[in-house]
């Protein structure tokens, strides 16, 4: 498990956070109702972040959208 600041992530969340990562360098920003698109449908999309990062996980997109884009 990896440690980022406060948080702990296990191997599959930080793969999924990757993702969101990669995506908003390319695009700019990233929508929750994106994560039904390629590349993360392919990956379980929506429920699959949900179910890796439950109630945090437009919380967790929307303060990636802040850093990453700004």
């Amino acid at each position: 498990m990896k440690q980022t600041g406060a948080l702990k992530f296990n191997e599959e969340q930080m793969n999924w956070l990757r993702k969101i990562k990669d995506h908003i360098a390319s695009s700019v920003h990233l929508d929750y109702d994106d994560l039904d698109y390629t590349p993360f449908d392919a990956s379980g999309g929506k429920d699959k972040m949900w179910q890796l990062f439950g109630s945090d996980s437009e919380k967790i997109i929307a303060k990636m959208n802040e850093f990453l884009a700004a």
